[in-house]
């Protein structure tokens, strides 16, 4: 017994009690990297439940749940009377295993060269430059930033019922299988039934495709219609990521600017394809006006062109007298309509959908089937259950009135903080497009920001022209509480005061 606590005090092990995961996902985990890492004893029994309990300040039970565990999964063995022992085939010495992997790598090393990818590398996406926002955003005390949620808004409690529900259930798990090509039917019918009529668009289910969000939909759409000659016309300033899928398929771009009605028409009537957000643009989150869309939709019908409809927001921005979409004109066949589920649930679900003509929609489909055949259909059946039983519409009737509130409170924040500063968009947008004044440098400004903890986005990003404009910046306010609003904008008041006076 001592000697099983000295093997076990060279292990280190530890838990803590107040920290997640819980004990007993903890010490499975703690046990399976000394495992991995060749620590555990391989002829000596494994300390008793009693002992390892006292060890780590925990409960016999729970050692035991963990043993027991490992035992059915195969790691460790269980001898009557003796006690639990590392599996056979776990019992390899690390350096054993560590100098066999190094010989194979020496003897891979010794009779091949490495490959020259640069010759094998038919195209290269790393030099379309997406939108530039650090990885660590949320270490930032005041994250202005746009397209990211705050996580403890999330409906973690249903989403876990709804998930318990069909992990619990003994009827058929029809998720579980591959579905080839298919999505989940009452997925399509929750779509059907209760989002795309709030936007005022009534849809068969096969005129639905289901897609890793906003960005795959748009890359299959691009990889479908969009080769060498193809002329699509887009937002500028704009999103860029629509842009780089545009350009990576060789079509020709033709960059339209805004104003205060969307997206500015002229020069666009030769265009195959015009691709529009317009709910609320990105990055300026302008509306486009009735009069603008009664335009556009009476150019494509007379100049025979489709429109690609971005509607990512639709379920955010909580506006009862919004404009519907453009797919529900009486130019639906000429739109292809892209929406977003993952914008106010959460950007890591990466869950959307396309709605347009069968054809269209078929051959999306099959050109789905070769990339990854459909998104997982668990999380599609989760997310049906979730919608179906009403927790989707409750949560969403929440997080509008939280994300109103943010708005007001940004609002007030930057009318008395940032006076020399413009707003651009419109009244319920989901993020702030801002003008400085024509001395301000809006990179130089998110640095000096980023020194006293508060990220923002400079603009110039957004613009596709050779020598993009310089003083626009756009504030998010989705990832941020809201007590920090206010105190986060005075301090981007102070950097923004010291760099109009240097």
């Amino acid at each position: 017994m001592f000697e099983e606590e000295v093997c076990m005090t060279t292990l280190c092990l530890e838990v803590d009690p107040n920290a997640a995961p819980c004990l007993q996902e903890q010490l499975r985990k703690t046990l399976l990297e000394a495992i991995r890492t060749g620590s555990l004893p391989t002829d000596d029994a494994l300390p008793s439940c009693r002992k390892l309990s006292q060890q780590l300040g925990i409960s016999r039970n729970t050692v035991a749940i963990v043993y027991e565990k490992l035992v059915e999964d195969g790691y460790l063995i269980s001898r009557p009377r003796s006690g639990y022992y590392l599996h056979p085939d776990y019992s390899e010495p690390q350096s054993v295993l560590n100098a066999a992997l190094t010989a194979i790598t020496e003897s891979s090393n010794a009779s091949t060269a490495a490959p020259n990818w640069h010759k094998r590398i038919t195209q290269r996406p790393t030099n379309y430059q997406g939108i530039l926002k650090p990885g660590n955003w949320s270490e930032y005390a005041y994250p202005f930033i746009y397209g990211q949620l705050d996580t403890r808004l999330f409906p973690l409690a249903q989403w876990r019922d709804v998930s318990r529900r069909l992990l619990s259930s003994q009827r058929d798990k029809p998720w579980l299988r591959d579905r080839i090509d298919q999505d989940d039917p009452l997925l399509i019918e929750q779509l059907r039934k209760r989002i795309l009529p709030r936007r005022g668009i009534f849809a068969r289910p096969e005129e639905i495709l289901i897609t890793m969000g906003t960005q795959n939909a748009l890359y299959l759409i691009a990889q479908l219609l969009c080769h060498r000659g193809t002329s699509v016309a887009l937002e500028s300033p704009g999103y860029r990521e629509a842009m780089n899928v545009f350009a990576q398929r060789g079509a020709n771009l033709q960059y339209q600017t805004m104003d205060a009605d969307g997206i500015r028409l002229e020069g666009t009537q030769q265009c195959d394809y015009l691709y529009v957000m317009p709910s609320h643009q990105v990055p300026t989150g302008v509306t486009m006006s009735r009069e603008r869309r009664e335009a556009l939709l009476a150019q494509i019908s007379h100049r025979d062109q489709i429109v690609i409809e971005d509607d990512y927001d639709a379920e955010i921005h909580g506006d009862q007298f919004a404009l519907p979409a453009l797919k529900a004109s009486a130019q639906s066949a000429r739109i292809i309509y892209m929406g977003s589920l993952s914008k106010a649930l959460s950007p890591g679900l990466r869950m959307g959908y396309v709605v347009a003509d069968a054809e269209l929609i078929d051959e999306l489909r099959a050109l789905r089937r070769m990339m990854y055949r459909h998104p997982p259909a668990a999380l599609q059946h989760q997310l049906a259950q979730f919608i179906c039983q009403g927790y989707y519409e409750r949560y969403l009737k929440l997080h509008v009135e939280e994300i109103d509130q943010r708005r007001d409170a940004m609002r007030l924040a930057i009318e008395q903080a940032l006076p020399g500063c413009q707003s651009h968009s419109s009244s319920r947008s989901s993020a702030f497009w801002m003008e400085a004044d024509n001395s301000i440098d809006t990179q130089r400004l998110a640095w000096h920001a980023a020194q006293r903890g508060v990220l923002i986005e400079p603009g110039f990003q957004h613009f596709f022209d050779a020598a993009p404009p310089r003083r626009f910046f756009r504030l998010g306010f989705g990832a941020i509480e809201r007590e920090r609003i206010d105190p986060g904008i005075q301090r981007l008041g102070l950097a923004y005061d010291n760099a109009l006076n240097t």
